[in-house]
């Protein structure tokens, strides 16, 4: 199987244009069920109710268009065709439907906390024991158990991410987006065929649900868009391989492509340990959050956020394009930046 850019690009296309027409009509469902987030809660910030399933469409919108893609390969060979697809689904879309759909669940009837951690560490588990034994992990560690637990450390900690970054109208459907097209760009150049197309399908998709999500909201995505994303977006960036020496070059490129809503948690986190609340509590401790109460609006909040996710991805392209002049000058300047920013958010009140 070979893609051309030409053929990424549509399929990139056919995802947006595939989620951003599912989701009005999930919309209408969504209030016909009810299912709606109220603002009944002193962390909601909508003034008024907006329907949630939105993680519907966006799972759809990437399931349908990589299965579609796989079968409409140009190679014409159903074996081939086939086993993509199988490959495909065995290794990220069934595991992030089974995590959408308790998602789903959870935005009908909201399940209590360790349920839902309990669930994403054993899809995690089975996740990372299946591309470490497959072999399909791009940058490794000597030691399988090693690999293993920093797999499932890495996956069950970015679904979790994308959860909590989901705070804001667009803030987690387009810094995911921005990262998948980081994703793919390294992959593309790299000739990762299923990295790149699932991971410009991903962005695509995202992209679609955005013109509902960004602000005003129309819909949410839920915590069924939230942990399906979250999956694929984790499990995409295991799979990227930038092949650069030293090896810890490469590993720097995942964790910086998702460093903003890695800092995002850990903001909320640190404030609620220190303020003796459960981290799995929700609140009004977020970037977003914080952001607002230093005088942005919400939608230039999300601006904020998007422009920072861009340039984590930009950096990482850069990372990858220049391992030996610039890399490590990059990765430290990074992190000097996410460490700073971690300091002057928590000087920002965590309430209102």
């Amino acid at each position: 199987m070979s893609i051309t850019a030409s053929q990424f690009a549509l399929l990139g296309l056919a995802a947006f244009a595939l989620t951003g027409l599912i989701t009005w009509p999930i919309r209408v469902i969504a209030i016909l069920l009810g299912a709606l987030d109220h603002p009944n809660l002193d962390r909601k910030a909508q003034v008024a109710p907006v329907p949630y399933l939105g993680g519907v469409a966006i799972a759809l919108g990437v399931s349908l268009t990589t299965a579609a893609a796989a079968f409409l390969a140009d190679d014409n060979n159903a074996a081939t065709a086939s086993q993509t697809t199988i490959q495909l689904a065995a290794q990220v879309i069934l595991p992030a439907l089974v995590l959408g759909a308790m998602g789903l669940v959870d935005d009908l009837k909201s399940l209590p906390a360790w349920p839902r951690l309990i669930a994403q560490t054993l899809v995690g588990t089975a996740l990372a024991l299946f591309i470490i034994n497959n072999g399909t992990q791009g940058t490794a560690f000597a030691s399988p158990t090693i690999n293993t637990a920093i797999t499932i450390f890495w996956i069950v900690g970015i679904c979790n991410s994308i959860n909590f970054f989901d705070n804001l109208d667009g803030a987690a459907s387009g810094t995911t987006a921005i990262a998948a097209l980081g994703i793919f760009v390294i992959a593309f150049d790299r000739g990762q065929e299923l990295v790149s197309a699932l991971s410009v399908v991903t962005a695509g998709a995202t992209f679609g649900f955005l013109i509902w999500n960004k602000s005003p909201a129309k819909i949410y995505m839920g915590d069924a868009g939230a942990l399906f994303l979250g999956v694929i977006i984790s499990v995409l960036a295991i799979r990227l391989d930038p092949n650069i020496s030293p090896s810890w070059k490469s590993l720097a490129i995942p964790v910086i492509l998702l460093a903003v809503p890695l800092l995002d948690t850990t903001t909320a986190v640190i404030s609620r340990l220190s303020r003796k609340i459960s981290p799995l509590t929700g609140g009004k401790d977020h970037l977003s959050h914080r952001l607002v109460r230093s005088g942005l609006s919400r939608r230039q909040a999300a601006l904020c956020l998007w422009s920072a996710s861009g340039i984590c991805a930009l950096t990482t392209i850069a990372i990858y394009r220049y391992p030996t002049n610039m890399a490590s000058a990059l990765i430290t300047a990074i992190t000097i930046v996410w460490l700073l920013a971690l300091a002057l958010f928590l000087r920002v009140s965590a309430t209102d």
